[in-house]
């Protein structure tokens, strides 16, 4: 074995500085995240209107073609919430800028009876109300109005009536639609509330013989009273000219500060602000089946809805800051 060699420690002698061996290590590999996924690209301006132009397409090649459905009664949902809800819109939501208090009243579902006052010398007040309840109830629900026989006499609005969703107002169509689970509204006041002189504007009118209550108590469905203020005021009705309207087989020719002396301006209704309530309902289902049958059941159950509305109707009007605003 070959002698090992000595280095003296010695710190005189300069010390002899030994690299030391250094060991290579590999580079480690540059870690490549994978691409983040690309943002939707936003959609471009004409996106929604392509869209709606094809929806348009659609819908009036189903028209043409006779692709759609109505029920018993002519009620067609798709045109009415497609087009005539939409022409009524900018009435309610601009014009008129009805407010809606008490959609809670009205039921999610099944059949229920609602009972307004009615004014207005046009009866507009019926149409607003139908937007009220579809646009505001969470659901979405649809108003059947039962309107008078004078309506479906006339050639236009007897055809766009029944498209949206209206029949005349007679205990048996009433009933068939209750009892299959719609909304049914009815204006007891008649023409007698729509035609009745700005003098006499939120006094309700006689609501008739109560065969709105009856019906109700035949289909067990609860009465929803309603209130409408601001409708009173779109034609102030100064005057009736009798005379004109037995000739034209109307029953009143109305006389305002604007109409007949501006000519087709003045038929321009006032833009007033609207208030609709929703009362508390009014239950029918705890009653015995002949108590329909009841005639002074339903006088109270009338003088009820009545008062109700009334009372309404007043705590508007104190509520009121102005006519139009």
């Amino acid at each position: 074995m070959a002698d090992a060699k000595v280095i003296p420690f010695d710190e005189d002698r300069p010390r002899r500085r030994i690299p030391r061996r250094v060991r290579a290590v590999p580079a480690a590999e540059p870690v490549v995240e994978p691409p983040a996924a690309p943002e939707p690209a936003p959609a471009a301006p004409g996106d929604s209107w392509d869209r709606r132009i094809a929806g348009g397409l659609a819908f009036l090649r189903r028209r043409v073609t006779g692709d759609y459905e109505v029920d018993d009664f002519g009620y067609d949902k798709e045109l009415t919430d497609q087009v005539l809800m939409s022409l009524m819109r900018p009435l309610y939501d601009k014009y008129f800028r009805v407010e809606v208090k008490g959609i809670e009243n009205i039921p999610a579902d099944g059949g229920a009876l609602i009972v307004a006052n009615h004014s207005g010398t046009l009866p507009l007040d019926g149409l607003m109300l139908q937007v009220a309840v579809h646009d505001h109830h969470p659901a979405e629900r649809h108003l059947r109005l039962l309107a008078a026989d004078l309506v479906f006499m006339l050639p236009v609005v007897n055809e766009l009536a029944r498209k949206a969703g209206h029949t005349l107002a007679c205990a048996e169509d009433a009933q068939r639609l209750l009892e299959a689970g719609e909304l049914v509204g009815v204006m007891p006041e008649g023409f007698k509330g729509i035609g009745k002189p700005f003098g006499d504007r939120y006094k309700l009118q006689r609501f008739g013989r109560g065969g709105f209550v009856s019906t109700a108590l035949r289909a067990g469905t609860p009465i929803v009273p309603c209130s409408i203020v601001g409708a009173e005021e779109i034609y102030p009705m100064v005057g009736n000219a009798k005379t004109l309207a037995r000739l034209l087989g109307v029953p009143y020719f109305p006389i305002t500060p604007t109409f007949p002396w501006l000519g087709p301006l003045g038929a321009l209704p006032l833009p007033t602000k609207w208030t609709i309530q929703f009362g508390e309902p009014i239950p029918t289902d705890g009653y015995a089946a002949e108590a329909a049958e009841d005639p002074m059941l339903m006088f109270n159950l009338t003088d009820q809805v009545r008062e109700q509305i009334q009372h309404t109707l007043y705590k508007l009007l104190v509520q009121r800051r102005s006519v139009f605003f």
